[in-house]
């Protein structure tokens, strides 16, 4: 068997960084050098980078009955001219995680009262993964937070920052299916629901 991860970040040594433009997100402009797997060393490479930095996002599951919480809002990186796919998706709670006190729990956690008007309780780390690494810089934390979903629904969001979130309820079997169909097709949403059907079940029977 093959060796694998056999390198570190001090490996890779970075010689230049240009910001490119710097609005909402940051884009920089990378040059940087990095070991071989054949025992060598590269010649210098040029990447685009947007830095993003991290994001949390909620699996909102209620056990008893069974159902998921999701959120619809219109997403501009969605938005095809040429396709009639819709830009409106449907999400798990999200928000990204600014550089200030809060944990990346503790933003899973307001974001669910600010896009949903969910209480969420039982807060636990489901995993953490690396969003489009080859040209982005943003690590997603995905938690599960465990609600009562019967009295859930409506419009939420901030006006300040012109969100327009729909919440819907959806028992977590059609959820899933809806990701088997690509009817939810972001990744956030895609990798906690696929967590939540791994998982679902010791939550159930503790219910």
């Amino acid at each position: 068997m093959s060796q694998i991860l056999q390198f570190s970040h001090q490996d890779l040594t970075i010689l230049k960084e240009e910001t490119v433009y710097k609005g909402h997100f940051e884009l920089k402009k990378i040059y940087f050098k990095h070991k071989l797997f054949n025992g060598g060393v590269s010649g210098e490479v040029v990447r685009e980078l947007l830095v993003k930095g991290a994001a949390a996002a909620l699996i909102a599951y209620d056990p008893v009955l069974d159902n998921v919480v999701l959120v619809e809002q219109v997403r501009i990186g969605a938005y095809l001219p040429d396709s009639d796919r819709s830009p409106w998706l449907l999400e798990l709670v999200a928000g990204m995680i600014d550089k200030g006190a809060e944990s990346p729990a503790e933003v899973a956690i307001r974001e669910a009262q600010e896009e949903a008007g969910l209480t969420v309780s039982n807060v636990e780390h489901a995993l953490s993964v690396w969003d489009s690494p080859g040209g982005q810089l943003e690590r997603l934390h995905l938690f599960l937070g465990l609600v009562d979903s019967s009295q859930v629904g409506g419009i939420y969001g901030l006006e300040e920052e012109n969100e327009d979130i729909l919440v819907h309820v959806v028992s977590r079997a059609q959820a899933y299916q809806w990701v088997v169909e690509g009817k939810i097709d972001n990744v956030i949403a895609v990798i906690g629901l696929q967590w939540l059907e791994l998982n679902y079940q010791k939550y159930r029977n503790n219910k």
